[in-house]
């Protein structure tokens, strides 16, 4: 895992919509996530129309990013969450489950879905990459968001989808 925020991509300028799904369990680490990741997109995409969608917890991050890509499809998702390990193995099962889950959207919906559902062993890790500098794990999201979505529109543009052919989820 890198302990340095990769580069600024370059400043995406046409209109695009990004939605934040973000979890409200641990809400002050989760709370940075969210207003670091806007912060940040507000920097690299200035023109983004930000959805801002929460929910109770981690596990239900990925019903909710399901639910948005079935309707008015977002350039980019950003999957927001701080799961704290405990005594049990309950933190790793979810954080596995949100994993598989939102992978399998991101490639069933062909859609940049942002994993930064972050499972953490204690708050000390959860403040270095929720609130600090270093590790911000929610501008890390923006900078990985904004890359994809300038991807996505190159290949757009070079690439352009042929009408002919049915998508499982046009």
């Amino acid at each position: 895992m890198s302990s340095a925020l990769p580069p600024q991509p370059r400043i995406i300028g046409p209109r695009v919509r990004i939605c934040i799904v973000a979890a409200k369990y641990n809400e002050q680490f989760a709370d940075a996530l969210v207003d670091n990741a806007v912060d940040e997109i507000g920097e690299l995409m200035p023109s983004t129309r930000i959805d801002l969608i929460r929910v109770p917890g981690a596990f239900e991050v990925p019903v909710a990013v399901a639910t948005v890509l079935e309707r008015e499809r977002p350039a980019a998702v950003l999957a927001l969450g701080v799961i704290l390990k405990g005594a049990t193995a309950h933190a790793d099962l979810v954080a596995c489950s949100v994993t598989e889950a939102l992978q399998r959207l991101a490639v069933e919906y062909r859609i940049p879905v942002i994993n930064e559902v972050l499972l953490l062993e204690d708050e000390k890790q959860a403040y270095a990459r929720c609130i600090g500098a270093n590790l911000n794990r929610g501008k890390e999201a923006a900078r990985a968001a904004a890359a994809m979505v300038d991807v996505f529109m190159e290949l757009d543009r070079t690439m352009p989808k042929d009408k002919s052919k049915k998508s499982r989820h046009a």
